[in-house]
């Protein structure tokens, strides 16, 4: 197969293809613009795979730019993550950084050219008025008292704006088109308005702003883009888009395009939402790992493989649906599975004592680090008389389907050998405290002498050498599949989005880094969390071994 053939096939690129065979364009350049309002999410991931993508396989270049015309709501934390974002996508952008206040000074320029031409005026309605001029779907809008003003009075009222001379919400910049347009974008729409707001790139310079409609397709334009990809939702403001750039004299003209944004199950992709979690402190951050943020994501333990994986499996349409998350989830799996190392951790610890064991010997057994791939290695596992195992993992009786520990019966510990339970002992409340032992010291590596047959293997984690580590167990962060349709979104929050356990690990995991995946034998895929320390060790269940939530939506 061909690197071409290789590639994904959507309108997209069909378009693109068609506009490379016609010579329309001789070559591809997109962007990634995002406002640096919040912290990118899993939606933006398909936005940023698709255009970095584009450029990659087109030999293309990609901009990232910041559509930085709203300094209320931005700031230099959520540039510094978005920059974070791509780069470990593992995508690089053209060139340097791009900001939309990069261009003020031209779009200040154009602004005036609008003006000149007749077709911007200065506006001194509310807020309140202008939404109320504007009309509604089935009623044209009403026009302005301000809009026949002279080119020479919009010109100085629109320097008065520049020059701090208005308060907010009294003076904005409207672009004169149509207030019977049945397209409400196309209802004079306000170009400039007067915010006294400190920028974190222009400093105090400005105390006007452009806004976005204006803004975005001007950048494109000045910065050469041929292929200005975004989501459904501005499909009607392609008319501004066209509008502005067919009556300003610039001399490129990139198209719009649109396709479907994610929509995933079990999570919001409002940025307005998200930071609502975040400063209600319903999640604990931006990279709260129950977030569906990038770096939420990353920090839970997916790999950018695997988002780039997702990406790819869903798609570029014009068609919105709702992707499951269980889609996401199998996306992981497929990773983890394949290259995550294996080991050994304890969440719901019980202690085993092997009285046939010497008290002070402490053996080392050899373990691959995974079943089906030798050339990963193998570590050393410390195993001593007294273990622990999952609570789970014994019972006093139990019928012939259960192959673990059972009171009389034997069992394998994982890469060990062959145990047989004894007896008990139970605390004043009857829970099981100790369970004892013999082993079988002829069984490591092979079966029982006498043809026993011991079906059953469980993983186990050494107690005088294992380490204690604190294990987050995250699951999906609300109990319904869409919870931006509910009244209260905040309310259907799933209060079992973070259950934290006290167990053990094998030591090997001591030194765990941020990020690296492991697969808990039995238990799950975890890593390791930034909070972790060699002396306060602290894992994240990334997802689990089979997909739960199926069988509790198929019941």
């Amino acid at each position: 197969m061909s690197e071409a053939d290789a590639r994904p096939s959507n309108f997209i690129r069909q378009i693109i293809d068609k506009d490379l065979a016609d010579g329309k364009h001789t070559s591809v350049h997109t962007r990634f613009p995002p406002e640096p309002n919040g912290y990118l999410h899993i939606g933006h991931a398909k936005s940023i795979c698709l255009n970095f993508g584009i450029a990659q396989d087109y030999q293309g270049k990609c901009n990232l730019r910041f559509d930085d015309t709203n300094p209320e709501k931005e700031d230099i934390e959520y540039v510094e993550s978005i920059k974070t974002d791509v780069s470990w996508l593992g995508f690089e952008w053209d060139g340097e950084v791009c900001y939309s206040s990069d261009y003020f000074d031209k779009l200040y320029e154009y602004a005036i050219e609008l003006i000149n031409k007749g077709l911007a005026y200065v506006e001194e309605l509310s807020p309140e008025q202008i939404r109320e001029y504007r009309g509604t779907l089935t009623e044209p809008g009403k026009l302005s008292p301000f809009r026949d003003r002279s080119v020479e009075e919009n010109l100085a009222l629109f320097e008065k704006m520049r020059a701090g001379g208005f308060e907010e919400g009294k003076a904005c910049l409207r672009a004169k088109i149509d207030m019977a347009s049945s397209f409400m974008v196309m209802r004079d729409p306000v170009l400039y308005r007067v915010r006294f707001a400190s920028h974190h790139q222009t400093g105090d310079k400005w105390c006007i702003y452009p806004m976005y409609d204006f803004t975005h397709c001007i950048s494109d334009a000045l910065e050469g883009i041929t292929h200005s990809i975004c989501t459904l939702e501005f499909m009607d403001n392609r008319r501004l888009y066209d509008w502005v750039l067919e009556n300003i004299t610039i001399d490129c003209r990139p198209h719009q395009y649109e396709f479907s944004r994610l929509n995933l199950e079990y999570t919001v992709m409002s940025k307005r939402k998200l930071n609502q979690l975040v400063t209600e402190k319903l999640v604990n951050g931006w990279d709260d790992p129950r977030m569906p943020t990038i770096s939420g994501l990353r920090r839970r333990g997916f790999t950018s493989a695997s988002i780039r994986e997702f990406c790819k499996r869903i798609g570029v349409t014009k068609q919105d649906n709702m992707i499951e998350f269980g889609s996401l989830e199998s996306c992981i799996r497929d990773d983890l599975n394949e290259n995550a190392p294996r080991a050994m951790a304890v969440l719901d610890p019980v202690k085993i004592v092997i009285e046939n064991f010497d008290a002070d010997k402490v053996e080392t057994l050899t373990v691959a680090n995974h079943p089906n791939k030798p050339e990963m290695g193998a570590r050393e596992v410390p195993f001593t008389r007294e273990v622990w195992i999952e609570r789970e993992d014994f019972r006093e009786e139990a019928n012939k389907k259960y192959k673990r520990l059972v009171l009389g019966k034997e069992v394998r510990l994982r890469g060990a050998y062959v145990i047989q339970a004894e007896r008990i002992e139970k605390d004043e409340n009857g829970n099981i405290t100790t369970i004892y032992c013999t082993y079988d010291a002829d069984t490591l590596g092979k079966n029982p002498a006498d043809g026993r047959k011991v079906k059953g293997v469980i993983h186990w984690v050494s107690a005088d050498k294992g380490v204690p580590a604190e294990i987050r167990l995250y699951d999906r962060l609300f109990t319904v599949a869409n919870p931006a349709a509910a009244d209260n979104f905040a309310e259907t929050i799933n209060p079992e989005s973070l259950v934290v356990l006290n167990g053990f690990v094998e030591a090997s995991l001591a030194s765990a880094q941020a990020e690296q995946g492991y697969q808990f034998e039995r238990m799950g895929y975890f890593c390791a969390d930034i909070d972790s320390k060699a002396d306060a060790l602290v894992f994240n269940r990334t997802v689990g071994l089979r997909d739960t939530w199926a069988k509790n939506d198929a019941e």
